[in-house]
């Protein structure tokens, strides 16, 4: 289990090149990666792309490569003679039309991106790609490293409070019992304080009350609790990505109290829903940071 958020960093020199690979993720549903690499080695990020997919299924993954050529010496500059002398030959000319002398300086010569180009030496993909690959392997070691890191410690948190979830759960489970046959002494109270010309031992009526009672019986929901906060145990004690399955539990956990506090006809039971689903939504925002 890795949560979504880290970093990674990863360096590796061949005989003429050094990448150097940085790797940052966040949240985010579904994988969403970007890289920032000279763009002549465009070629290369969709290779680049199926290794970062192979090991990191959730988060936006923000990948930044730079390559530095080893005793690398500055770029050479090429100075365009002809273009050179055109613009001192249209000084001249400017100066015979004024009739005062105007020179050039250096700044004019600059103006002309023709007349002095610099060297850009680019990077051939294959070779950068024999520096790239090593790096980005360690990049992303790096950043898993730290991803498991946060998720340990996430995982304890969720545990605490799933440990809290599954307390909620059985003191409902306990009271519900009582709360059916509370229900059912109720309805009989009721109906005796009406006043009504009815034989309250009628069975058929007793079947009614019966059954009208146990509209508040909750046993199938907790029942579906305890099953579902198990599944949610199973899944943080496994290795692979969890946060979909788990932000779903999330979900069908929150119905089920949602439920049981529609049903269940008591301030106690009621009160307990409440302080659940408050832990429920810590644990589903804790969730959102898993892959």
């Amino acid at each position: 289990m890795q949560s979504m958020t880290g970093f990674g960093r990863g360096e590796y020199s061949g005989l003429e090149l050094t990448a150097v690979v940085e790797v940052t993720s966040v949240n985010r549903k579904q994988a969403d990666i970007h890289f920032n690499l000279p763009r002549e080695l465009s070629v290369l990020e969709s290779g680049l792309r199926k290794v970062v997919l192979a090991l990191i299924s959730r988060g936006r993954i923000t990948i930044s490569i730079s390559l530095e050529k080893r005793n690398s010496k500055t770029g050479g500059i090429t100075v365009d003679q002809d273009r050179a002398r055109d613009l001192e030959t249209a000084f001249r000319q400017l100066s015979e039309v004024l009739g005062r002398p105007v020179q050039p300086v250096a700044a004019d010569f600059l103006r002309i991106p023709e007349i002095l180009s610099f060297d850009q030496a680019g990077f051939d993909p294959g070779e950068a790609e024999a520096v790239i690959r090593p790096a980005l392997d360690l990049a992303l070691e790096s950043l898993i490293a730290m991803r498991t890191a946060e998720a340990d410690d996430l995982r304890k948190d969720l545990l605490l409070r799933l440990a809290l979830l599954e307390e909620k759960t059985s003191a409902i489970a306990a009271r519900t019992p009582a709360m059916v046959e509370r229900q059912r002494d109720l309805l009989h109270s009721r109906l005796r304080e009406a006043g009504l010309d009815l034989d309250l031992e009628d069975e058929r009526l007793l079947k009614e009350v019966a059954l009208f009672a146990e509209r508040c019986d909750v046993t199938e929901e907790t029942t579906r609790l305890v099953s579902h906060l198990g599944r949610f145990r199973q899944y943080l004690a496994s290795a692979e990505p969890v946060g979909r399955s788990l932000d779903f539990l999330c979900q069908e956990i929150n119905r089920e109290f949602n439920t049981i506090g529609s049903k269940a006809n008591n301030a106690g039971i009621g009160q307990t829903v409440v302080e659940a689903k408050t832990e429920l939504e810590k644990i589903r925002e804790q969730v959102q940071n898993l892959e």
